[in-house]
């Protein structure tokens, strides 16, 4: 098959393994920047040039979308959707991560555990703070990524000021309860076609409470619970993503979904777990490709 990666950075260790993994079974497979695609509509189809160059005989697509490009990148996701090109994520799964307080809503609908979070209103912060019982809260901007736009305030007066501060600037934000049992760690489960491919427990480094590696975190491989992996497949099914990263905290209520990323990086997962996903993404596109 002709597979093309939407990637921004082909020598990326996830694009490098995606390419691997793809040629080790015999694909076609190329790197097609998303910025240098050019979106038409032709005598009542859709049609998509890059570098002016008319791109025809694709027959799957791994989106790999960067947060600061999810605008054009996902239209051009859209754009394949709409010729027919088998894609391993959706646009609107890919849309649907992006924005925190949707991912939480279509959790909710699903009734996936999460910890408590409140959509911060414009007009009565220091009454949703009061109902943290003074406990300390995560606050996180809408659209961050690996743990920037993320902030822990361990008093009421910090929280308020930190949101005042965030409100004025109109960025939108979130308030979520800190699960403190769970220590500064999270797991981290890569799930394709609806299945737990891998996994890995992160750590934070010492002074910080964000687990993510970007930011010096320390990863090990784990077993997952039954309850871990049945609500990592479940929350990737809600959020309508065939391929995803799924952060889930362990808590004393059990496993709480705390984030997915619809374009979870590789290089820290395979070289923790051992696992080859690009390899079991590429089975993917080889068993529902029609």
């Amino acid at each position: 098959m002709n597979i093309a990666i939407l990637s921004r950075g082909e020598a990326l260790y996830s694009t490098k393994s995606l390419i691997k993994a793809g040629e080790a079974r015999n694909h076609a497979m190329e790197v097609l920047d998303p910025t240098y695609c050019r979106l038409s509509v032709e005598n009542n189809s859709a049609v998509l040039y890059y570098e002016n160059e008319k791109v025809e005989n694709i027959d799957a697509i791994i989106p790999r979308i960067g947060t600061s490009n999810t605008f054009y990148g996902t239209n051009v996701v859209r754009q394949f959707e709409a010729m027919g090109v088998f894609t391993v994520v959706s646009s609107q799964g890919i849309v649907n991560s992006r924005d925190k307080w949707t991912c939480f809503q279509l959790l909710a609908k699903n009734k996936i555990s999460m910890p408590r979070t409140l959509f911060a209103s414009y007009y009565e912060f220091e009454e949703q703070l009061k109902s943290f019982g003074g406990r300390p809260v995560i606050i996180k901007i809408l659209e961050g990524t690996h743990g920037e736009g993320v902030i822990l305030s361990e008093s009421a007066q910090n929280a308020l000021a930190t949101i005042e501060t965030l409100n004025a600037a109109g960025v939108k934000f979130i308030l979520q309860e800190y699960i403190e049992e769970a220590q500064g760690t999270d797991i981290r489960a890569i799930v394709v076609d609806g299945v737990v491919v891998a996994a890995m427990k992160r750590k934070c480094k010492i002074g910080d409470f964000r687990s993510n590696l970007h930011r010096g975190g320390t990863s090990e491989i784990i077993s997952l619970s039954a309850a871990e992996e049945k609500i990592a497949v479940q929350a990737a099914w809600a959020m309508n993503l065939s391929f995803c990263g799924v952060d889930i905290l362990q808590s004393k209520n059990g496993p709480l979904v705390l984030e997915i990323n619809s374009t979870p990086g590789l290089e820290g997962i395979e070289n923790t777990s051992g696992k080859n996903v690009s390899k079991s993404v590429i089975g993917f596109i080889e068993r529902n490709k029609k």
